[in-house]
């Protein structure tokens, strides 16, 4: 039913964001931690415009989305232990901890890693009723929250999130030598 349910958005959403498609840019990765915004992101749209590629600001700051199964997924499908941030203002959003593979095209958390960093809302859009996620710092929005769907994780929650919308970091790796030497 999920797997179906999955299938059926998809296709459903790769056929409204076609159009016009142009290439989409990879996630961000960065092996610099971003700095973690203390306020809340107040920009103006020109300056959105200025920080953010196209497709970021159509998805950030417009409630876009991205294809399904595109680069964007392949490349998070692939990526190992660290952090996830808003590409928009370096907030702090998911770890590889809660991440798993859905299988619905789009990166996928079971929970938020830092929950006061990401918020919900009610989102009425395209005909359907669901719970839409934004960036609590920067209001930039993310992807969508589903439950009940039946994946064996701890929350029975799936963060269904724009890939192009995050910054990756990954966790730092330390070398023997240097755990040696810390000894």
């Amino acid at each position: 039913m999920k797997q179906t349910l999955c299938l059926a958005m998809s296709a459903f959403l790769l056929a409204a964001c076609s159009a016009g498609e142009q290439k989409r840019p990879a996630m961000e990765t960065s092996n610099e931690k971003p700095e973690e915004p203390a306020d809340k992101v107040v920009k103006t749209d020109a300056e959105w415009r200025e920080l953010l590629t196209p497709e970021q600001y159509r998805i950030l700051r417009k409630a876009g989305t991205e294809a399904p199964h595109g680069a964007v997924y392949k490349e998070f499908k692939k990526q190992g232990e660290g952090t996830y941030h808003c590409a928009g203002c370096g907030a702090l959003l998911f770890s590889s901890k809660e991440k798993f593979d859905s299988g619905c095209g789009w990166p996928s958390f079971y929970d938020p890693a830092k929950a006061q960093n990401v918020k919900t809302r009610k989102d009425v859009t395209l005909g359907m009723v669901r719970v839409e996620v934004i960036c609590a710092k920067c209001e930039g929005h993310l992807g969508h929250v589903f439950e009940g769907e039946g994946y064996n994780t701890p929350t029975d929650q799936r963060y269904c999130i724009n890939g192009v919308g995050l910054k990756f970091v990954p966790a730092k790796e330390v070398k023997t030598e240097e755990v040696q030497q810390s000894k």
